[in-house]
């Protein structure tokens, strides 16, 4: 029996898994044609309790609710681009956040997930280490005033704002998360984990978890590609080229480099409680869904023990 079976507890944690092993919501290219339906029908077939949303997904809340209550799936999480660091861009983006906690109260989930993409490289077909944006003070200003601010408006309907640190984002590598926490509340700015993408830029997620630990409420846990890392900031790629040659694949793939069982136990001693999200934006044409979605699934039943 593994030694940290059993220190994040079932009742207080739970998995959830994104849309991304089905399908890409940023590069709609990558996709094969898997429905809706069947996305969801699998997520619960291999097991999850819950998932993020993706651009395939009903609008109308109530029918998405129906479609996730007919297979005992709950919400897990919206995502939300903030626009903070660039001109006149502060307004939308506030209203942008206010329809997605429409959107959570009527779905009866808690957490926001928020990057800030202004000046973001991600999407383009761009180098992606060498052009990632390096903000100024100002724009450091703005970006911790806006999500203090959302923060708030999240706090006032019992919601939870978790930012997300993003390959090709102004807030990417460790010491882009070091300013981040030390610059605002963390009673309103919480920290989303996302192992493959601290990985992806240079980091390390072991250490990102023991330091803020506390701060955590929401993880999206992925493993990454050693050799794919190394050849994707090598040879300059995207980040639509790196996700297309597979530089993310799942927890309990043994092509991984991770290791996560010290990353579960750090957790346990900060007493994380929230969505423990599986995630790997793959080519669903080069990694079928459902098999990867299980090998995670059975990955996270034998070494937490549920």
């Amino acid at each position: 029996m593994n030694a940290h079976r059993g220190a994040l507890s079932s009742d207080k944690v739970w998995f959830g898994i994104t849309p991304t092993l089905w399908w890409n919501d940023d590069f709609l290219s990558i996709d094969i044609g898997i429905p809706f339906e069947q996305c969801v029908s699998e997520m619960a077939l291999a097991g999850f309790q819950g998932c993020s949303v993706g651009h395939k997904y009903p609008k109308d809340p109530k029918d998405l609710k129906a479609a996730l209550d007919l297979r005992n799936l709950r919400l897990s999480e919206p995502w939300v681009s903030t626009y903070f660091t660039i001109n006149a861009m502060h307004q939308q983006t506030l209203e942008n956040v206010r329809q997605q906690l429409d959107f959570l109260q009527e779905m009866g989930a808690t957490d926001l997930v928020v990057a800030e993409f202004g000046q973001a490289v991600n999407p383009l077909p761009v180098a992606l280490v060498a052009n990632r944006p390096i903000f100024n003070n100002a724009q450091w200003s703005a970006l911790t005033k806006g999500l203090e601010q959302i923060g708030h408006m999240a706090n006032e309907r019992g919601m939870r704002l978790c930012y997300h640190p993003h390959m090709g984002t102004g807030v990417n590598v460790a010491a882009d998360v070091d300013r981040l926490m030390k610059s605002t509340s963390a009673e309103l700015v919480h920290l989303l984990l996302d192992t493959g993408h601290l990985a992806f830029a240079g980091a390390d997620p072991l250490a990102i978890t023991q330091a803020y630990g506390r701060r955590i409420k929401h993880i999206h846990l992925k493993n990454v590609r050693a050799e794919v890392v190394a050849q994707a900031n090598g040879e300059g790629w995207s980040f639509q080229t790196s996700v297309e040659n597979g530089v993310f694949t799942v927890p309990g793939d043994p092509e991984g480099a991770l290791d996560f069982l010290p990353i579960f136990a750090a957790l346990a001693d900060a007493h994380f409680e929230g969505w423990l999200v599986i995630e790997a934006e793959q080519d669903p044409a080069k990694a079928l869904p459902l098999r990867y979605a299980k090998m995670a699934r059975e990955y996270l039943r034998n070494e937490l023990g549920w």
